[in-house]
């Protein structure tokens, strides 16, 4: 856990909300549900969009060490069985040589929603709690609460948002994604590969475990013609050994021209 700590430490110390607090949420982000359509297969699709003060920027669902992980509430929605969030292709932001992931300017989230019981009322009540970063992060807590249409409209936003996504592993051409799995001091190295064609500029690899328990490392990566490799380091938060399930696992490319969304990977 030892190198859990440093990074802790300074998200703890970067996130000191005195100095913006006094100005109030409102002056630095805002959140407005978009109330979206019933869908073809039965679901409805919703959107939250964040509208950032000039100079503010908020966190990917994988933030970085640099950034502060959003975390979702639901519990006051109602007709609701299930929600997946749709995030856009966010930026890469580098700061005193830590790199982070998110969002400036404005973000329209798409949440497809299944209904417990379709037909009927729905409303999406709840809270996100957000990092937003200028100088220095603040975590803030907004609150929404909107009922939504038996049926809705399509809206422009909420359908520029899942354009703007990144592309599946087929559409992208990926061929062959392996792992490879070795102990560390702390937990595990995992490397992987993936057979691809080049996503532009210079890629960023993130790695995702499939387990929020488990916490994991910038990663290193390198491409040699086709082959792209990332290596970061997982540790769980238990401090203990743990298995790692590859077929969990995610992986997104980032890169000038496209970003790829990867899911699982082989042994």
């Amino acid at each position: 856990m030892l190198k859990i700590l440093p990074v802790a430490l300074l998200s703890v110390l970067s996130c000191l909300p005195l100095p913006v607090m006094a100005q109030g949420a409102d002056d630095v982000i805002k959140l407005e549900v978009l109330p979206g359509w019933d869908t073809d297969h039965g679901t409805h699709m919703a959107g939250l969009r964040l509208s950032m003060a000039p100079g503010w920027k908020t966190y990917w669902r994988a933030p970085g060490d640099a950034g502060i992980p959003p975390a979702f509430d639901w519990s006051g929605s109602e007709n609701i069985a299930r929600a997946e969030l749709h995030w856009p292709v966010p930026e890469v932001f580098h700061l005193n040589g830590m790199q982070s992931i998110g969002y400036t300017g404005q973000v329209v989230i798409p949440i497809e929603l299944t209904p417990t019981a379709p037909g009927g009322e729905t409303r999406l009540a709840g809270q996100v709690e957000l990092g937003v970063c200028d100088e220095i992060c603040v975590p803030v807590h907004l609150s929404f609460d909107a009922a939504l249409p038996v049926t809705g409209q399509r809206n422009v936003a909420i359908a520029t948002a899942l354009v703007d996504r990144p592309m599946t592993a087929a559409e992208a051409k990926v061929g062959d994604v392996s792992c490879s799995v070795e102990p560390s001091d702390d937990g595990l190295w995992v490397t992987a590969q993936m057979n691809m064609p080049p996503a532009g500029g210079d890629e960023v690899v993130v790695i995702e475990a499939g387990d929020p328990r488990i916490w994991v490392s910038e990663s290193e990566s390198w491409r040699s013609g086709n082959m792209l490799t990332a290596k970061v380091e997982m540790i769980h938060v238990s401090g203990k050994a743990f298995a790692l399930d590859r077929s969990a696992m995610r992986i997104t490319v980032l890169g000038r021209d496209e970003a790829v969304d990867i899911s699982g990977c082989s042994g």
